[in-house]
């Protein structure tokens, strides 16, 4: 039976890869990640996970052992953040193609030039063309659910790949929050044991992932973009049956006030509980806004966020992430949100703030500066591609 605890959530994180029994845990440890792997390495030390815990030299070979444990057959896990993520990240278009469930939990942190520890979503949107299923979490719960909905999602026969969870570097990874923790019978009721479609075979050796030459390099990408896109009705599944046995349902697309709302805030991660939390001030004083929170990123869930906002006049989309485009092209969410409207009749005012970078507060204030922005601005001109908010003078 679950119970309430309280409990710093990057130990709620390591305690839910337990509650899965995962069989290999390769990892290393950076800021802010480490106390996930640190405390999966004292769960296996104490006899408390039947696990096999292998301390790498970098986040290169920890994928590299992921890789090699998952295609023996193997429950896999592993961790990082930001430049650990930026040195793994060869190995993770490898995991991806070879369409291997290892799931991997970010804590997001911002990438260097200048070294920040802090959070934002750079290393999220590093890994977006890498081909893993993206997840988020808002809150400590939902990382404890998403991390075990994780190995339902990945290893489920009709997806087989990676799956990334994301959660806000020391603004959720290092906070202590009251959640409902599963016991071990319930997350397996829900999480059957791993049975690969395909495993290496030390008496039946074959060769996976070789050269691709040009006359099968495209059609290899090819069936794994058919495959990719075919995920989201079992994602979908996955999230539908963990509400019926645990209560607590989850959604590619999730809203909070939309119905009536002009003008809809999209954003994924921690801050979307500052953005609810001021749009209930901006309801008081009587203007009409909501929050869309992505809960999916990749694949996107285009169909479900173009439902939660065909009726608003105005949509701020909330960028993590400087990606450095120039100035003509906005940052990536926008990109997606801009690109969803191109081919349908109704297209609302879109406007793109880059906010909360390197960890900088994002308070209930900005939220409402930046609705007072788009509501004061015109549509005669060209609009900029994308703002800065909350930048220091």
């Amino acid at each position: 039976m679950s119970k309430k605890i309280g409990m710093e959530v990057s130990i709620a994180c390591a305690e839910a890869v337990g509650l899965c029994d995962v069989d290999v845990v390769a990892a290393y440890p950076i800021t802010p990640q480490t106390h996930v792997v640190e405390h999966l390495s004292e769960l296996v030390a104490d006899g408390h996970l039947d696990a096999e815990f292998i301390p790498v030299e970098s986040e290169h070979s920890a994928m590299s052992a992921c890789i090699g444990s998952s295609a023996a057959g193997a429950r896999t896990f592993t961790s990082t953040s930001a430049q650990g993520y930026a040195l793994m990240s060869e190995l993770c278009y490898i995991a991806s193609a070879l369409r291997l469930p290892i799931v991997m939990a970010v804590a997001n942190r911002a990438l260097s030039a200048p070294i920040s520890i802090w959070n934002d979503h750079a290393d999220l949107m590093y890994a977006r063309d890498t081909g893993w299923i993206q997840i988020i979490a808002e809150n400590g719960q939902e990382l404890v659910d998403l991390t075990i909905q994780a190995f339902r999602m990945g290893e489920d026969p009709n997806v087989m790949f990676p799956v990334q969870v994301n959660f806000d570097g020391f603004t959720l990874s290092h906070v202590i929050e009251p959640m409902m923790l599963p016991d071990k019978a319930e997350v397996q009721k829900y999480l059957p044991p791993f049975r690969p479609k395909l495993r290496l075979d030390p008496s039946n050796p074959v060769t996976i992932g070789p050269v691709g030459v040009v006359e099968i390099y495209t059609e290899a990408r090819k069936a794994q973009d058919e495959a990719f896109k075919n995920c989201m009705p079992h994602i979908i599944k996955a999230w539908d049956e963990f509400g019926k046995q645990f209560g607590r349902q989850y959604k590619p697309v999730e809203t909070y006030k939309t119905e009536d709302a002009e003008t809809i805030f999209v954003m994924m991660g921690s801050i979307s509980e500052t953005a609810m939390t001021a749009v209930d001030a901006m309801r008081a004083a009587g203007k009409k806004v909501g929050v869309v929170r992505l809960r999916l990123f990749r694949p996107f869930p285009a169909a479900a966020f173009f439902d939660a906002v065909k009726g608003a006049k105005n949509v701020i989309v909330c960028d993590r992430v400087s990606s450095f485009t120039g100035g003509d092209v906005a940052a990536p969410v926008a990109l997606e949100v801009k690109s969803i409207f191109y081919d349908r009749k109704h297209y609302p005012k879109v406007r793109n703030f880059l906010v909360g970078l390197g960890g900088r507060d994002v308070s209930v204030e900005n939220f409402t500066e930046m609705a007072d922005q788009i509501a004061a601005s015109k549509d005669d001109g060209v609009p900029v591609a994308y703002e800065f908010i909350n930048v220091r003078e």
